[in-house]
């Protein structure tokens, strides 16, 4: 047995904290915070394979932040998919393109769109996010 694997025990990082904080900063900045699925893949990996950490955020940065789109419209779309699928992720990308500018009258245009190829759950499911986030924005005012 692992000696850094006894008594069920993770690693200590393997990564600088500094490194790690800086690549959870990116979604604080745009979501608001750190998800707990990303929270929880973070520390696995920034403990277990830090490299592989590090080229998955490469590779995210990459594909989310295409130069021909604005944050706004590839969180939009980013909904918008993550709608179809009815994943729950997709209230992240909601939020996100909320704080890149987006508007309700956008947030349930997309879930309009989404209705089209998926039906009602998603259009459900978007009715209830968007109503979710002007709740969670009332809240705040």
């Amino acid at each position: 047995m692992n000696s850094h694997t006894e008594g069920n025990q993770l690693p200590d990082l393997n990564m600088d904290p500094q490194e790690l904080e800086a690549l959870r900063q990116r979604y604080v900045e745009l979501i608001g915070y750190v998800p707990p699925r990303i929270l929880a893949r973070t520390d696995l990996l920034a403990r277990l394979d830090p490299e592989l950490l590090s080229l998955e955020e490469t590779v995210r940065a990459h594909a989310m932040y295409p130069k021909c789109f604005d944050v706004k419209t590839s969180q939009l779309m980013l909904f918008g998919m993550l709608l179809v699928l009815l994943s729950d992720a997709a209230h992240l990308h909601a939020r996100a393109a909320l704080r890149a500018g987006a508007t309700w009258e956008e947030l349930s245009a997309v879930v309009n769109l989404a209705f089209l190829f998926r039906g009602l759950p998603a259009a459900n499911r978007g009715a209830q996010i968007i109503q979710e986030l002007i709740a969670s924005s009332e809240e705040k005012s």
